[in-house]
This record gives C-alpha cells, structure tokens and sequence, in this order.
C-alpha cells in the first residue's frame, strides 16, 4: 500500500488489487463476529488495523473503513435471509461495499434526505420500493458493487419517515452522475449516484420502513471510532517522518534536531498523537464493553481528526520547503486529514453532540 499511495494520489487511481488483499488477510471481515462469518476482531483490535492503514495510506484506510461501515447495518438490523444473501462476498472482499446517505441537502442533518422510496405494487402485496433522487459524496463510489441507501417512505414524518435499502450495482435505474475531484483522499473515489425509478424488492429493505434513520446514526458512531483511529494513524506518520528528518538535516552548525524550539515543536505533536489515540481505544473499549458509544466515538472522531490536521501541518512546517513540495509526500497528509474534519459528521456537529450528552447528565432526575 504504502510504496504506490503518493503515485495514486497524483493520478487519482483507485487500486481495487489493494481492496482484494484485504480481503484475502481477512482485513475486510475483521470487526464482525466469527458466528457470522467474521474475523471476531475486538474493536480495539480493529482501531489497531486502521491506524497501521491510515499511517500508510489514507486513501486505503477510508475505502476499508466505509466497506465495513455499510456492513455493520445488516449485521444489526438484517434478517437471517439478508445476512445470508448479503454480507458472504463483502466479509470475503470480493464486493466491495458503501454507504449511501448524503445529499446536496443533507450532509450532516442527514434527517433533511430527499431521496424518496415510493412504495409500489398491489396495495395489499407491494412488490416494492421505487427509488428516485441523488447522493452525492458517496465514498467509493462507482467502484463499490453493493449500496446501502437511505431514503424516505413518508416525507411528511421526517426523520421517522426514512428507510434503509439495500441496492446493488446494475439494477435498473441505478447510474453514476459527476465524480468527485478532491483536495485529499484522492485515490479513494466518490461520485454522485442517481436513481431515476430504480425498483428496490421488498426484501431488500433493512429494518421497519421508519428505521432507516436510527440505523443510519447507530452505524455512524461505529464508523468514527474507525476514522479516528485511521487519524492517529495519519499524525503519527507525520511527527515519525518529521522527527527523522529534523535529525538527518543540518543547518546552523549541526541536525535541526539540536534546536529547541523545533524540539518543542516534536514534543507537542507527540503528546497530541498520544492523547488522540487514548481518546480513540478508550471509545473502541466502550464498544467492547457494550456501553453506549455516541459521546465517545464523536469525542474520538472530532479529537483525533483535529489532531491529524494539527501534527501534520507542523510537519509540513518543520520540513521547510520540502514539505510543502510533493515531493517528500508530508502534505499528502494534510491533505488527507482535512477531510477527516469534514466527513462522517463535521467537528462542529460533533461537539454538539458531546455537549447534549454533557447537559443531559447535568439534568435535574
């Protein structure tokens, strides 16, 4: 992964070859329980795969990440039948998975969707869903080969009103709009995905027609953790290549590392990456335990993500000139944490959902 990532960030070219080897080291099984199929990783265990990735490869550690965030749905909410049809390809990596949920309107109050899932057939024995409207920023997209999509049966209800769908690649109706041109992240797509009518079976809807929603938010928190760690991942490769380079250069008489300011300057990163990857394993042991994990994966994401733009920016800083230059690839890493800011809910959402959590213990009973 990590000898070809500069070389597919400038070209932009997402290798599905890197998508298959995970599959065949079992990466993309990895969180689910071995009962169904799964590697039965600890999602502790799973934070450590995805900060080995995201310090090799952001790029990577996102198209692995969302694959298994559109998993982990069917894992919670599908019937035996849908778990049996679904996940076998995605669990072996041989169908690569995404995650469908914003839109123009709607990205971080994905409550506001517009895409809608007229329900259609005999009143009494509907045959299905017919799905029209648009997704944008769909993370690998138009690579991935199996959709899980939300949209609304009842707009009037709103939120309440939303179902999850599951949409393969090909069906009728199904087609890809613009693709995205990135600033970071560059070698794991996104694009547009339209459905013009598109017929979605019965059986492919996951969950009670008003459900989508919660499984929407309760996939999420999942993912954050995921992205946090892929983060830390991220800021730990700038301050190990930052602290290498301060130590071969010289200037004024001997290595850069001699001089205290940039000293300083390598202490503080370190102590951030420190505190980033505590945030995120004490929210992936939240996890385990069993525990709510809304406050803590969104204290994670929002932390760790600060971190990664943080660390890698002295980085770029502390290489001079060469880090500004494409050459050395440190401010591919800034790049790539930017998004991490932005995507799967922005940090300003995010400390608004730890402040509710904070004022809800703080109430009276």
């Amino acid at each position: 992964m990590a000898p070809t990532a500069a070389e597919r960030d400038e070209s932009e070219r997402f290798d599905r070859g890197i998508f298959t080897r995970m599959g065949e080291l079992g990466l993309t099984a990895a969180p689910f329980p071995e009962s169904d199929g799964g590697a039965g990783f600890s999602y502790l265990g799973w934070t450590l795969v995805m900060e080995e990735l995201g310090a090799a490869d952001m790029a990577s550690a996102v198209t692995l990440s969302v694959h298994v965030l559109s998993q982990f749905p069917v894992f919670s909410w599908g019937s035996a039948e849908q778990k049996g049809r679904w996940l076998p390809p995605m669990l072996a990596g041989t169908a690569l998975g995404a995650f469908a949920l914003t839109e123009p309107h709607a990205g971080s109050d994905a409550s506001q969707i517009r895409a809608r899932a007229e329900r259609v057939g005999p009143a009494d024995a509907p045959d299905g869903y017919r799905l029209t409207g648009t997704k944008i920023w769909i993370s690998n997209a138009p690579e991935a080969d199996r959709y899980l999509v939300f949209a609304s049966v009842d707009p009037a209800r709103g939120a309440k009103g939303i179902g999850a769908f599951l949409v393969e690649k090909g069906m009728d109706g199904f087609t890809f709009g613009a693709h995205e041109r990135k600033m970071g992240i560059r070698s794991c797509p996104a694009a547009e995905l339209v459905f013009d009518g598109c017929l979605v079976p019965v059986a492919n809807r996951l969950g009670a027609e008003g459900e989508g929603y919660r499984i929407a938010l309760s996939a999420l928190a999942e993912g954050r953790i995921s992205i946090a760690a892929a983060c830390v991942g991220i800021a730990r490769s700038a301050l190990e290549q930052a602290t290498g380079y301060l130590q071969e250069r010289r200037a004024f008489g001997g290595p850069l590392a001699d001089q205290q300011g940039l000293r300083f300057m390598l202490a503080e990163m370190a102590r951030d990456v420190a505190a980033a990857r505590a945030l995120t394993r004490e929210a992936a042991a939240t996890r385990d335990r069993g525990e709510p994990i809304g406050e803590a994966s969104s204290l994670a994401k929002w932390t760790a993500s600060d971190t990664a733009m943080r660390v890698a920016t002295d980085a770029v800083q502390l290489f001079g000139g060469s880090g500004y230059s494409r050459e050395t690839g440190v401010e591919r890493l800034m790049r790539d944490a930017k998004g991490a800011q932005i995507y799967e809910g922005t940090n300003q959402i995010h400390r608004l959902i730890v402040a509710d959590e904070v004022l809800k213990r703080a109430r009276p009973g």
